[in-house]
């Protein structure tokens, strides 16, 4: 058998990322407003809230935290490229 013929289990791949690791920037604004709309569905009481208002929001807040460090890290990337 040559070293090709066998399966290297030492070695480390990388795994699949996170779901939002390719969304780039229309990604992001889309989970803030997507966020923002949840939000906004959850106030105003619309069918399918939940009975604890206080899970939806944490739900709501974390869709949108997530968009903003998004666009908050495509938007400094860009700002580094155009530095250079």
């Amino acid at each position: 058998m040559t070293d090709k013929d066998i399966e290297r289990t030492d070695e480390r791949g990388d795994g699949p990322g996170p779901w939002w690791a390719g969304l780039g920037t229309w990604g992001a604004v889309g989970l803030i407003v997507f966020g923002v709309l949840w939000a906004a569905w959850i106030f105003l009481r619309l069918p399918g809230t939940p009975e604890i208002p206080a899970t939806g929001y944490y739900q709501a807040a974390k869709v949108l935290a997530v968009g903003l460090v998004l666009a908050g890290s495509s938007l400094l990337g860009r700002r580094r490229q155009g530095a250079r």
